[in-house]
């Protein structure tokens, strides 16, 4: 159901959780170096969990991610836990966050999916994310779970989790990540040219992680 792939850190009490994409896998992370870009800079352990696909549809990734790997690093004392998502994995990360918002840190989206065209063209109809209302929406359900959530955190002000957001001006679903540009502190978000692919990816996860250290 969760593929996981273990990169410890001895006395690291952060975990952070590498969630990808559809077409990408747990070993990817590694591969592209994003593994090795963190722990350059922190002593944080990583695990790269890789979900079935199914469970993003049917909004059951959230309780498989807990039971399969937050639940078991808390057990063992880890005190900190961080997410990162990429494409679908950023939905899987803000679907998350919003049951279990207590546990988390810091989120970090790398050109996130936030819904499907249609749901992106409401958004831009009621003027951004923040205006957006669920009742009249088309959206699947995961969608509206995470668009509600979004609006609410947002509106909180005090952005804890904290969000960090990192997209590419020519990606598919760049409408999107504008407008959550827009409701985010600049000072957490990351923006390179280039599009959904690898380069922009790891390009955009060296900004995130200056930042973070900011």
């Amino acid at each position: 159901m969760i593929k996981t792939l273990h990169y410890p850190s001895t006395g690291a009490d952060t975990l952070l959780i590498m969630l990808p994409g559809a077409g990408i896998t747990a070993e990817d992370f590694a591969a592209r170096g994003m593994v090795a870009a963190m722990q350059a800079r922190r002593s944080v352990e990583i695990i790269a969990a890789e979900p079935d696909i199914a469970l993003y549809l049917e909004d059951g990734v959230t309780d498989a991610l807990h039971e399969h790997v937050v639940a078991p690093a808390l057990a063992r004392g880890i005190k900190r836990i961080w997410l990162l998502g990429i494409s679908l994995g950023g939905m899987g990360a803000l679907l998350y966050a919003r049951s279990h918002q207590q546990h988390m840190e810091n989120i970090f989206l790398i050109a996130p999916f936030l819904g499907t065209k249609g749901t992106v063209a409401e958004l831009a109809r009621a003027g951004g994310i923040m205006p957006w209302r669920a009742g009249s929406s088309r959206a699947t359900d995961p969608e509206q779970n995470l668009l509600v959530w979004l609006q609410a955190h947002l509106a909180s002000g005090t952005y804890q989790p904290a969000l960090y957001l990192g997209y590419a001006a020519q990606d598919r679903f760049a409408a999107s990540h504008e407008m959550l540009a827009a409701c985010l502190p600049q000072t957490r978000v990351a923006a390179v040219q280039g599009g959904h692919d690898w380069p922009s990816w790891r390009a955009l996860w060296q900004q995130m992680l200056a930042l973070l250290d900011g």
